[in-house]
């Protein structure tokens, strides 16, 4: 293994991808904070929408470890651990470097302006992914060029921009992903398969999504709910595939409160929604695979059940693999699929 500056940012690409599907409306985004002999010191991302920044939650994480610091650790807010840095940091991040995947943020919106912070700590070195092209948060470069801090640009940035593409395409039109599990053998059938890990995750991700995409046939079957219970969360809206609108209605998911249930044979109404999930088998896969953009597979290390998820012929980019403590968790794109612009 090569340590060098793209060792450090595929570690925060990799944090990054833990919470991709979780921080809609924004962008998820890691960050590496390396020390002046090439110990890492932090690496953090952006884990919900209003929370910190993935910059800010390194700096944090650093800040503690260079200084032994506590009462840092007990502060949450974006904002007061910004100005706790600006105001207690005395030097100690002179000749430490910042691997970013996503230019920092210039605008002060829930939270304060990263590039900001970033250029008044003496920071040595900064290594960026992607360029931001979001109007409103875009120009952190800028602001951190008029200091002495060296900014170098690109880094790993195909990478970095397969992670930013959920944000960029939401904020253009939308992103759909196409969720499954299945066991080591390909079935996908016969109850509960994912790890509760797996499944909370899951959960963690209808409680930012808009809209929920399932077949007919699924429903009647297995009767699910399709909420956030699991988070406490709120429940996504439900677009039923089917060519009939005949359904037992004490099925759980028709009587979850404030969500719409809509059942079509056509996605019509997807442009009404941002960020969709779909969650099925093989039917709904083929189905759908001209309009999904990523593939999201839980792959649990099990055998059994007797149905295959099956289907033409198809091949993947593998965008990221992470691993719970029972599942393999696995992000994708369809090569030549529209993830690809």
């Amino acid at each position: 293994m090569v340590i060098d500056n793209n060792f450090y940012m595929r570690l925060a690409l990799n944090e990054a991808w833990k919470y991709q599907g979780l921080t809609y409306p924004n962008p998820a985004v890691g960050c590496c904070i390396v020390g002046k002999n090439g110990e890492i010191l932090a690496v953090e991302a952006h884990k919900r929408a209003g929370e910190a920044h993935a910059e800010v939650e390194a700096l944090k994480s650093a800040y503690h470890k260079l200084t032994n610091d506590e009462k840092i650790l007990s502060i949450t807010s974006s904002s007061d651990i910004h100005v706790y840095l600006i105001n207690n940091h005395n030097g100690c991040f002179r000749g430490i470097s910042i691997f970013t995947t996503l230019e920092p943020c210039a605008h002060i919106g829930k939270t304060p302006s990263c590039a900001s912070l970033i250029s008044k700590l003496e920071i040595k070195k900064l290594f960026v992914g992607s360029q931001d092209l979001n109007k409103i948060a875009s120009g952190g470069i800028e602001i951190v060029k008029k200091t002495d801090i060296d900014v170098q640009m690109q880094l790993l940035e195909k990478e970095c921009d397969e992670l930013l593409n959920p944000f960029n395409m939401w904020s253009k039109k939308r992103f759909i992903f196409f969720k499954w599990a299945q066991r080591l053998n390909g079935t996908i059938d016969y109850g509960t398969i994912s790890s509760k890990k797996s499944r909370t995750l899951v959960h963690a991700m209808r409680d930012v999504c808009d809209l929920l995409i399932i077949g007919g046939n699924s429903v009647r079957v297995d009767r699910p709910t399709l909420d956030a219970r699991m988070v406490n969360g709120k429940a996504p809206d439900i677009l039923i595939i089917s060519k009939s609108g005949d359904f037992d209605k004490t099925i759980p998911l028709f009587n979850v409160k404030d969500r719409k249930v809509i059942i079509s044979d056509n996605f019509s109404v997807l442009d009404n929604y941002k960020n969709i999930m779909i969650e099925g088998g093989s039917i709904m896969f083929n189905l759908t695979k001209d309009i999904v953009d990523y593939h999201l597979c839980f792959l649990s290390a099990q055998v059994g059940g007797d149905i295959n998820f099956t289907g033409k012929d198809y091949k993947f980019d593998i965008l990221n693999v992470q691993k719970d403590d029972k599942d393999i968790i696995m992000w994708m794109k369809q090569e030549n699929s529209r993830g690809n612009k």
